[in-house]
């Protein structure tokens, strides 16, 4: 038997690992508008993470492994009394930040929610400052750019779910990356920490589709989290990385997972992904179906206003994008909330019977009403190109949806056409308002008036804000 013998000698770091450990390391924020932007998705991130508590499928989740377990200067999960070690805590922070598919998201090649990454980065900011060391929310504001920017720009020409590999892969590469500086590793251990991030086994998206669709896509961010902070901690006691991990010929990333096809990147790590991000503000929706609930609201007005209502449709038609075609629209029976939180067409038949949408509108309770199902049927989505192209471009970054009814006289009324959501970059100025309303809707349900009026006055108070150190900032939301 002949063959050449693999070769021992370890080859110099693959570029994409050097080029993010170079970023988080060596790279100046100096945007004012990553950072205000970065605030808001503090706040608003923080604001998920509460209204998320208010459901027991994600509530019976969280927590320390052994109950009643105390962690000196452990993380504080907001909202809870809870104080478990910064792994565990990325859990649960991380969890309650995506159960209700409601905090910000980032749409291009592959899609995902870098605000995700705020549970790995609040859990071991919030852990470090109990310790006694003087990280402010100034520096979750950066880490919380960086983190953006890294899930995102892999996300901007490299698509994941294409080869059923779901997006929480980059959500624990860039929470690896920003953590490991955060606690005080090296630009080299960075390096070996990211490469650990890229090794680990990498979630299926079978979970979030048909017909398998389930809870764990809102507590997979969570799990990503709660890996980057173990990995990182891992490499801080001295475990080393694999330098060709994504390159290695047969056993490295790119020939196991991704058809032997190299990461492409269109721009340089900077803080566009920030500046661009998506708020979800007037729908707990998943982001490809945003701007067809707001057209069906606008299409149940119109109705009422005719005094017409659902019963009289006798047809739906959607022009949407290539992406939500792929991943939301579904026939037949769903079966749970996260099944109908991923259906564009239960998102459009919804507001279009109630004349809203809501977190309560995914219950089994609220889905037991027949009209539902019986509207989805008349629901037909088709793949508009214009909407597929402009959902690339980077100018734009459209998320454009489109829908005619026809009604059972005949009559076909105007279509409605929404490409930008409200939460779009180009929406701005009309979101803001809105997105602070929506945080104080989520903080009413936990905290009393007064308390309520101290954490608007501190989180709107931008100077103030930043300069807080981060274990007061975790405190304003804690459970006494």
């Amino acid at each position: 038997m002949s063959g050449l013998a693999e070769s021992a000698e370890r080859p110099q770091p693959d570029k994409v690992l050097v080029d993010i450990a170079d970023y988080v390391h060596n790279y100046k924020i100096d945007s004012p508008l990553a950072f205000e932007t970065a605030r808001l998705c503090l706040i608003d991130t923080v604001g998920c993470g509460l209204e998320a508590l208010r459901f027991p499928e994600c509530t019976k989740l969280l927590g320390p492994v052994v109950e009643g377990t105390v962690v000196p200067n452990g993380t504080k999960v907001p909202g809870t009394n809870y104080q478990l070690d910064p792994i565990r805590g990325a859990f649960n922070i991380g969890t309650i930040i995506r159960w209700l598919d409601f905090n910000d998201c980032f749409l291009a090649a592959e899609w995902g929610h870098p605000s995700d990454n705020l549970g790995a980065i609040l859990a071991v900011a919030d852990h470090l400052s109990r310790q006694g060391q003087s990280l402010t929310v100034h520096d979750i504001l950066e880490a919380m750019v960086k983190a953006h920017e890294i899930q995102g720009s892999i996300a901007l020409l490299n698509s994941f779910n294409r080869v059923g590999l779901d997006h929480v892969v980059l959500v624990k590469v860039a929470s690896t990356a920003v953590v490991s500086k955060l606690l005080g590793l090296n630009r080299e251990q960075t390096i070996d920490a990211i490469s650990q991030a890229w090794v680990d086994g990498q979630s299926l998206r079978t979970y979030r589709h048909a017909p398998n669709t389930m809870s764990r896509k809102s507590w997979a961010a969570g799990d990503a989290c709660s890996r980057a902070v173990n990995l990182a901690l891992l490499v801080k006691r001295g475990e080393i990385g694999m330098p060709s991990v994504l390159t290695a010929k047969t056993w490295g990333f790119y020939d196991v997972l991704f058809k032997g096809k190299p990461f492409e990147f269109q721009i340089p790590y900077g803080s566009y992904i920030m500046e661009n991000v998506l708020f979800k503000i007037s729908y707990p929706a998943e982001f490809h179906a945003q701007t067809a609930v707001e057209a069906a609201h606008t299409l149940h007005a119109t109705l009422k206003s005719l005094g017409k209502s659902s019963d009289d449709i006798a047809s739906v038609n959607i022009r949407t994008q290539e992406a939500a075609m792929r991943i939301i629209n579904k026939k037949g029976k769903l079966h749970n909330f996260a099944d109908r939180d991923h259906d564009i067409n239960y998102m459009v038949a919804y507001p279009l019977i109630f004349g809203e949408l809501t977190t309560e509108s995914y219950s089994d309770k609220h889905a037991a009403d027949p009209r539902i199902d019986e509207l989805r049927a008349k629901i037909t989505c088709h793949q508009d190109d214009t909407f597929s192209v402009d959902y690339h471009d980077p100018a734009k970054r459209s998320i454009g949806n489109a829908i005619t009814l026809t009604l059972k006289d005949g009559t076909v009324l105007d279509e409605v056409v929404v490409e930008y959501p409200v939460g779009h970059k180009r929406r701005r100025e009309e979101g803001t308002p809105l997105l602070m309303q929506k945080f104080q809707r989520h903080i009413s349900h936990h905290f009393d008036q007064s308390h309520q009026k101290e954490i608007l006055d501190k989180v709107t108070d931008s100077k103030s804000l930043f300069s807080m150190p981060v274990k007061n900032f975790s405190d304003l939301f804690v459970k006494a």
